[in-house]
């Protein structure tokens, strides 16, 4: 799958995201940070997920209406941990993903919404 990384997700995360095959961008490489706006927008030109903290991006699919293709948010989930949710969330909800949903992950619970994107 292709992810794109918000500046906020730990970046070491990338690491065992690409050993298991994903082709991931991380934004917190760039400088400087575009904002939600611009990361969103380039996750849909290059078809990727956008992996984040950062509940800006639901409202930017919901309220704004903004296309997008797929996000993962992850709420509570320590740093060292977020690559792991990540691997969990695409192998268990990865069809609804690349059905544009968006899948909240919190320690003890998901939340999936599908049909966020056109």
């Amino acid at each position: 799958m292709k992810l794109l990384l918000d500046s906020c997700v730990w970046g070491k995360a990338a690491v065992p995201l690409r050993d298991a095959g994903h082709d991931v961008v991380c934004a917190g490489d760039w400088s400087p940070d575009p904002g939600d706006e611009t990361i969103l927008a380039v996750a849909v030109e290059q078809g990727r997920v956008v992996v984040t903290l950062d509940k800006d991006f639901g409202t930017l699919a919901f309220l704004k209406k903004q296309p997008h293709c797929g996000i993962i948010r992850l709420v509570d989930i320590a740093a060292t941990r977020q690559a792991m949710a990540c691997l969990s969330a695409i192998s268990l909800y990865g069809a609804a993903l690349e059905g544009h949903a968006i899948v909240t992950i919190e320690p003890g619970r998901v939340r999936i919404r599908v049909g966020a994107s056109e």
